[in-house]
């Protein structure tokens, strides 16, 4: 039975020692072998198997003074009786093995914190690992030491009380024991204490050190090999919730394979969760723990190193991820990594993506973390990095949350190139919010700011984005005109993707003012700009734009198959809003043919995904799929007409 420090062994061992007894008549032995004790005083075998011997009553003149010999007598004393043995706190499968009675009706119950994997592979052990508890097994618990009564007196202190001690038994009991002793006090009076930001662990000392959570967790931690030291401290300054072996390699500044072994020392120590095979996490109290040790021990130079690898790493891996997600986009000039980090080269766009949805809260959770520590240039490069993912996946509240820390970081350090990025960036998710007036006053700022810079690239970028705002208000003239003045700022500075790209704006504004015929040629022209440069995300918009004018233009058949080309192109990228655009776009030129079948199939795939993304367009594709499905006409009922 193995488990982290805390997590109940001992208790869960004896109160199921104690139920089976009736199972074992010919009795119980037990022993503490106190492989974690405070005082390192570690039991070796022999002293065990001594024990065992006088609770049979050996004579001391019939005690070998060969522990071999000794061992080999206690289990001839087990040989035919039924009998369990708990070995309790074992330090590892050495000090365990010669204790092992070896007879059939005997059962040897072995508790520890390491997870002592050579007794099940050599000998037959049958793994039990005991997590932390569940909400309502917590609850239990504080409801058997306190009381049902005083629990619902008060729910939503029990629900932070819980949340505070991680589930953790130990801790849970320490703050059960002080609540008993003090009665007068209500629960909320405990909860704030826990909830203390500077509390640590604090909240859970306690003068016996059996019980004192900061004790319990110290006879872990000094056990572990200096490396596996480090990296557990370290791990305290990782700001998400769960860590891989590259991104621990990169916070100790450690080749991969060397962190793989103190992750697995940590693991079997239990001082971390494997939880996935690829992914470690530990609970809340051990990282306060972790996060104590690394404050007291590590100096503050060293610290910053490790979070500034751990950082450089996400960038790095982030922007590599981001490249193999996004068909095109304006490159920035990266902080160099630091010589150890060793980014993760995700070239193909699925697994990219994987991985983006994988590291997710750790990426959010690095960002906040790169503001506050003073690390701004991170900060905003890294919320610029994930854009690409969160356009995809439409992670739309994170891509504001992420920006948000990004622009006050750019603005802390004074950084307007990063500031003009990130307000583009930030403006894009606004206008997909529907909250376009915030857009516009992003991009008017971003807009500005490039001009100040003397980037024509970049205020021609802000003013391309300001004409897409202005286009989803119906304001296609002023849209239009913005379009046209980006345009000439492009073809300037010779950029020829935004040249391509803002060709298209420029069709499509074309269209919705009625002049569908311009919108062709201008369309037309960005399609052949865009697919020299393949730019396959600019091409779908283009092919898209062209089946929307051939479609307004009568010419029903020619939109499906420009559409066509555009679905495929934005299936293939997996943008989902883009997609349910053109599905949008499709269903308009079926319903033109006659094809109310193919309308409303295409209608029903676009508001799947519109609802997925909480799209302000979905109540007009659902009101458009109504009237198609009202308005649906049988054959037979045409008949019966």
């Amino acid at each position: 039975m193995t488990g982290t420090a805390g997590v109940g062994k001992t208790a869960l061992a004896v109160h199921w020692a104690s139920r089976v007894a009736a199972r074992f008549p010919d009795g119980q032995l037990y022993v503490n072998l106190r492989g974690f004790h405070p005082s390192g005083s570690v039991m070796t075998s022999a002293e065990a198997v001594r024990g065992f011997l006088d609770a049979f009553e050996v004579p001391a003149e019939r005690v070998p003074a060969d522990p071999e010999a000794q061992f080999r007598m206690y289990r001839s004393l087990c040989a035919g009786k039924r009998m369990l043995v708990l070995l309790d706190n074992a330090r590892d499968a050495e000090q365990v093995r010669p204790l092992l009675p070896g007879a059939p009706g005997c059962l040897a119950l072995v508790t520890s914190r390491h997870q002592l994997t050579g007794l099940v592979a050599a000998d037959g052990a049958r793994p039990l690992r005991l997590g932390l508890l569940t909400v309502l097994e917590a609850r239990q618990l504080l409801a058997h030491r306190l009381g049902s009564d005083r629990l619902a007196a008060d729910p939503a202190a029990v629900a932070e009380i819980i949340d505070r001690c991680a589930r953790l038994p130990l801790a849970l009991s320490i703050v059960a024991a002080r609540a008993a002793a003090d009665p007068q006090f209500g629960l909320a009076e405990f909860a704030r204490e826990l909830s203390r930001s500077d509390a640590g662990l604090d909240p859970f000392a306690d003068d016996d050190p059996a019980t004192d959570v900061r004790a319990v967790f110290s006879w872990s931690y000094h056990r572990l090999s200096p490396g596996a030291a480090r990296l557990f401290r370290l791990l305290g300054l990782h700001p998400g919730p769960d860590v891989t072996a590259p991104a621990a390699a990169a916070l100790t500044g450690v080749r991969p394979e060397q962190v793989r072994s103190h992750l697995g020392e940590l693991t079997r120590a239990h001082l971390l969760n494997q939880h996935s095979p690829s992914r470690y996490t530990l609970h809340d109290l051990l990282r306060a723990y972790a996060t104590e040790l690394t404050e007291g021990h590590d100096p503050e130079c060293d610290r910053r190193a490790a979070l500034r690898r751990l950082l450089d790493h996400y960038l790095h891996s982030a922007a590599t991820a981001s490249d193999a997600l996004s068909w095109y986009r304006d490159p920035i000039p990266l902080m160099e990594p630091d010589p150890a980090v060793v980014a993760q080269q995700l070239t193909v766009p699925a697994r990219a993506s994987a991985w983006f949805t994988e590291e997710l809260p750790n990426l959010t959770a690095a960002v906040g973390q790169a503001s506050r520590a003073g690390f701004e240039t991170h900060a905003w490069q890294l919320a610029w990095a994930m854009t690409a993912f969160f356009d995809l996946a439409g992670h739309w509240q994170e891509w504001v949350t992420t920006h948000r820390q990004a622009l006050d970081a750019s603005r802390r350090s004074g950084d307007t190139v990063g500031e003009t990025r990130t307000l583009r960036n930030l403006a894009r998710v606004r206008s997909r919010q529907g909250r376009h007036q915030d857009a516009l006053v992003h991009l008017r700022r971003a807009e500005g700011l490039a001009r100040d810079l003397d980037d024509p690239v970049a205020q021609a970028q802000a003013l391309r984005n300001m004409s897409t705002v202005l286009g989803r208000r119906k304001r296609h003239t002023d849209a239009l005109d913005l379009a046209q003045r980006a345009l000439s700022l492009f073809e300037a500075a010779g950029h020829r993707i935004g040249q391509g790209r803002v060709l298209n704006q420029i069709g499509w504004h074309l269209s919705c003012l009625g002049d569908h015929r311009q919108a062709v040629h201008y369309c037309r022209r960005s399609l052949h700009i865009v697919r020299e440069l393949v730019d396959r995300d600019g091409e779908g918009a283009a092919w898209d734009s062209l089946g929307r004018a051939h479609h307004l233009l009568g010419d029903h058949r020619e939109a499906i198959t420009c559409l066509g080309h555009s679905l495929r192109l934005r299936r293939e990228r997996g943008d989902l809003g883009e997609i349910a655009q053109t599905l949008d776009h499709m269903a308009e030129a079926h319903l033109s043919l006659g094809d109310r079948a193919g309308a409303t199939g295409c209608w029903r795939g676009a508001l799947e995904l519109l609802e997925h993304l909480g799209h302000g367009d979905a109540g007009r594709i659902r009101a458009r799929l109504g009237e198609a499905e009202t308005s649906w006409t049988s054959p037979v009922g045409s008949l019966l007409k």
